[in-house]
């Protein structure tokens, strides 16, 4: 099964002891010569000692770096490389010790800035893209973030609609400091509660504070800590043999892809299901990594048949049974869900696939090579129009701003509208899944 293959690289839930590096040794000038980098560069630490992490920050293609002295992991998996292989200038200037804090710019396409890296060492920011760094840098933090003190812990962005407004939270100390991109304004904070962040993550639309090996995560306005915490690291941010997810997780070819469901909901969050797991492929940014359906949908535990979105919600539909939740994250059963496939669509499973056309109310139900059609403003819900469909053993299917897409194995069908659809009698050519669309490798 496609996606319950794909990685299992980090994941339960949605988710630095520090190990002494070579940088906590005083270095006299003649160690910065070509001899004494080479030995310091093949001293590489392992994260899954637990240790902790100096600074963590995507790159604008969903790469995930995690820092540690001069090294870092580029990704979930993988050993410790050296830093200037990716960012070479940070090389010249590792005098001033490991990476103190860094941060993708997430959303300032007005300041031309949109999808930098920024890099805090000391009291010198230095501003990445494309990993080559910007003409002008590095310089004094001062000049791009006025307000923001120097010897920063860690920094994470954090868009509007997650804070307030497009802002950084910067952390040194017990001390938060809201910067307000547009602005510029600064506002300080104290969370008590939280602990001291030697780095932060945004991912997936939550936020992580790692201290030591573990991590908690945090509203970002608030600071407010829901569930238990702390959490060790290597359960979910990395491969360890061990632990959690650890182990060799093997990437799918597209050709062994197959899809249970797919939907896309009114925010623009599309979700891929296959077995127990679902995958978000509308977060290229952060990648694409495999979670447990319970742990977004808790009641829904043994797969799913059919999902399809309307009205803020997303219903999903297993056997008999159709679950309601509300769109808005933390996804919530409404109230007296699960109800029957009869009593609240008006029809009998099993269903094969299910799909809506955004700012339409008619959900298309297709049970074997028959589509119904039945109007959700309707009260009560019945089928309205059947139409036979040339296609058999479709197991997936979604309405998007480009037409339908009917998923077989790991082709799928692609027609302009389901009226067009309905009205096809003659098998079109179908078309492979891509190693864009789902994560899998060719």
């Amino acid at each position: 099964m496609l996606l319950s293959q794909t990685l299992c690289l980090c994941l339960a839930l949605a988710l630095s002891y520090a190990a002494p590096t070579i940088h906590d040794v005083m270095m006299s000038d003649h160690d910065h010569d070509h001899h004494e980098d080479q030995v310091h560069h093949n001293a590489n630490p392992d994260r899954c000692d637990g240790i902790e992490f100096d600074a963590i920050a995507p790159d604008e293609k969903g790469h995930t770096f995690f820092f540690k002295g001069d090294h870092l992991w580029n990704g979930f998996n993988g050993p410790a490389q050296v830093s200037s292989a990716f960012f070479r200038e940070l090389d010249d200037y590792h005098h001033l010790g490991h990476v103190d804090a860094a941060f993708r710019m997430h959303n300032s396409e007005e300041n031309g800035k949109h999808d930098h890296i920024y890099f805090f060492l000391d009291d010198k920011v230095f501003s990445y893209y494309n990993h080559s760094l910007e003409e002008g840098y590095p310089k004094d933090i001062q000049l791009d973030f006025p307000g923001v003190p120097s010897h920063l812990d860690a920094a994470v962005e954090c868009p509007k609609g997650e804070c307030n407004s497009d802002s950084v939270l910067f952390f040194k100390g017990e001390e938060v400091y809201n910067y307000d991109i547009a602005t510029q304004l600064v506002k300080e904070r104290q969370w008590a509660h939280l602990p001291n962040c030697t780095s932060a993550f945004r991912w997936l639309e939550q936020y992580y504070c790692f201290h030591g090996h573990n991590f908690t995560r945090f509203h970002p306005v608030s600071g407010e800590v829901n569930g238990v915490y702390p959490k060790d690291s290597r359960h979910y941010f990395m491969r360890c043999p061990n632990f959690g997810h650890g182990g060799e997780a093997k990437v799918p070819k597209c050709s062994e892809v197959t899809l249970d469901a797919i939907t896309s909901d009114d925010s623009g969050k599309t979700y891929a299901f296959t077995g127990h797991n679902y995958m978000r492929l509308d977060t290229h940014r952060d990648g694409k990594h495999t979670f447990p359906i319970a742990r977004t949908w808790k009641e829904v535990t043994n797969g799913v048949d059919a999902v399809f979105s309307y009205s803020d919600k997303i219903y999903i539909i297993k056997g008999d049974q159709v679950y309601i939740y509300k769109s808005a994250a933390p996804s919530t059963l409404i109230e007296g869900y699960p109800k029957s496939l009869n009593e609240e669509l008006g029809i009998e499973g099993p269903v094969n696939a299910a799909f809506v056309c955004k700012d339409h109310h008619i959900v298309h139900i297709i049970q074997g090579q028959m589509m119904k059609d039945i109007d959700l403003s309707a009260t009560p819900r019945v089928v309205a129009r059947e139409a036979s469909l040339p296609i058999s053993g479709i197991e997936a299917g979604m309405c998007g701003p480009d037409g339908v897409k009917l998923y077989v194995g790991s082709e799928y069908y692609h027609y302009e509208s389901p009226g067009v659809l309905a009205l096809s009698r003659m098998l079109q050519e179908p078309k492979n899944v891509t190693p864009d669309m789902m994560g899998c490798v060719e």
